[in-house]
């Protein structure tokens, strides 16, 4: 939940009144330079500097992921870490949640809205501890999938998202079609599924948490190819400026890895087989 609510505040947080391109802003990445771009200078394929930059947001992306699996291995499974984070039942499976557990959880939502509001100016360092921060959060939070779903079951889901995620990402990098009306319609729906799956916290109703999962793998799957393709669009308005590409860097690998993570966790939902 705190990563999808997350997700949500990252996309809609205010953007302010427009500044100087040299600049590296937390809203003017967030903005949307799709309707900016010409039409020829879209076609990124040879683009040897766009290369460069997607592949230092790919792998700032997937080195979070590695930082994120260690740390639930370590708060999931190291049972000195483990017990203070989780109640856990004397056969491992999960019991319920220790206060620190629960500060833990919500900590990522808790470090976005400071970011939503404290780094109207980033620049590429306090960007990077935004990013590094958040990734440590969620990945210490991750401990309670191992708790929950058995080893094998969250390796294979890892490796299906990973294939969906560089499926998607490819198609929002190569495709000439704009995305900004799709990735409004994206956003709408994340907002939906943010808000019912607040009601079902109550409810407890399992066919809406079935819906409330496969419209969840819809969306942030559909985001994965939006947001691809609007840091495409961000490092031809950027303009070559060195700082505010490192800041663009770092937003838009916290975005894709945000993506990635709900997007497994929803799948784990789907087809997780639990302890």
């Amino acid at each position: 939940m705190p990563s999808r609510l997350g997700k949500t505040i990252f996309n809609l947080r205010p953007t302010g009144t427009r500044r100087k391109r040299a600049e590296p802003l937390m809203s003017d990445f967030n903005r949307g330079y799709a309707r900016t771009i010409p039409a020829d200078r879209a076609d990124m394929s040879v683009d040897a500097g766009l290369r460069s930059f997607m592949l230092g947001v790919y792998n700032k992306v997937a080195l979070g992921l590695v930082v994120s699996a260690a740390l639930a291995f370590l708060t999931g499974q190291y049972p000195p870490v483990r017990d203070l984070m989780y109640a856990v039942t004397p056969d491992g499976r999960l019991a319920g949640m220790t206060m620190l557990g629960t500060i833990v959880a919500f900590a990522p939502l808790a470090v976005m809205l400071f970011g939503m509001f404290a780094l109207r100016n980033a620049t590429p360092r306090s960007s990077g501890i935004l990013y590094w921060t958040i990734v440590a959060l969620i990945g210490a939070g991750l401990g309670v999938w191992t708790l929950i779903y058995t080893g094998g079951s969250i390796a294979t889901t890892f490796l299906i998202t990973a294939t969906a995620f560089g499926g998607l990402s490819l198609f929002g990098y190569t495709t000439k079609k704009d995305l900004t009306g799709f990735g409004s319609f994206l956003l709408v729906g994340l907002i939906g599924l943010v808000i019912a799956s607040i009601v079902n916290i109550f409810l407890q109703n399992s066919m809406m948490n079935f819906l409330i999962s496969v419209l969840g793998v819809f969306i942030f799957a559909g985001l994965i190819a939006y947001d691809t393709q609007r840091l495409k669009m961000t490092y031809y308005e950027l303009g070559g400026n060195q700082a505010a590409m490192g800041v663009a860097t770092n937003y838009g690998a916290l975005s894709l890895y945000i993506n990635f993570i709900n997007l497994f966790q929803f799948l784990l939902q789907l087809f997780g087989q639990r302890r």
